[in-house]
């Protein structure tokens, strides 16, 4: 990384590669540091996250729900898996002008942009993890005179967890990919609008900083998901 950096900046120095173009990392770390520096970044963060989280939550909770009462009832599994395959075929960057229109240019429909993208993640790796519960957990469950609550608390949830924060991981970055998409598509603020804006202005170091400023979001995001799966799976054995 340091090399291509590095030659990134030799070139844009040297004349080699125009820096309208490419700009320099230099000059985008110049820029990075203004965005905070002056608080302009910080709306613009603010926005963007309000719609990540809520619209990642949300996504969570129902893709969850949903594979839960798909996974235990077989009338439920076979009304919707149609349905929802069918939906899961759609582009969802061609669903972000009707959520606008739907929604307005406010932070609503950038929340069910992201919702909708966390849904399905979150659906298919919960529903694995429902499905894939050692029967035999359950059946020594049964036998030990465990009700159907019981089984679910104590077998269920703890086994599917481990597919649950694969989900949620993957969930994070189409959450905020979601948030920033709809931003892009039409918004007045957060980091999408930012990108479109400098982008309009031709201002390449100013959509390479705010490119750098969702990349540290996004690593900061899953290094508290992994910290936290550590945390709650620390009963699970640690493969070798």
């Amino acid at each position: 990384m340091a090399l291509v950096l590095a030659l990134w900046e030799f070139l844009a120095f040297r004349g080699l590669a125009d820096p309208f173009y490419i700009s320099r990392p230099s000059s985008i770390l110049i820029d990075f540091k203004n965005l905070f520096v002056s608080g302009e970044v910080w709306p613009h963060v603010y926005i963007t996250m309000q719609a990540t989280i809520i619209g990642l939550a949300l996504g969570c909770a129902g893709g969850v729900v949903t594979a839960f009462l798909m996974a235990r009832f077989r009338m439920v599994e076979k009304i919707l898996d149609p349905l929802i395959m069918a939906v899961y075929g759609i582009p969802k960057l061609a669903l972000g002008p009707l959520f606008i229109l739907w929604f307005g240019l406010g932070i609503n429909s950038k929340i069910f942009l992201a919702f909708i993208w966390v849904f399905f993640i979150m659906y298919f790796n919960a529903y694995g993890g429902f499905k894939n519960v050692e029967p035999r957990l359950v059946n020594a469950a049964k036998l030990m005179g465990a009700n159907r609550l019981q089984i679910i608390v104590k077998i269920i949830l703890p086994s599917s967890l481990p597919w649950l924060f694969t989900g949620l991981r993957a969930g994070l970055g189409v959450a905020l990919l979601g948030a920033i998409v709809g931003e892009y598509i039409g918004s007045t603020a957060g980091l999408g609008h930012l990108v479109q804006y400098a982008g309009n202005m031709f201002n390449t170091t100013r959509v390479f900083s705010t490119i750098l400023i969702m990349s540290l979001i996004m690593m900061l995001m899953n290094e508290g998901v992994k910290r936290a799966e550590k945390w709650i799976l620390r009963w699970k054995p640690s493969e070798l």
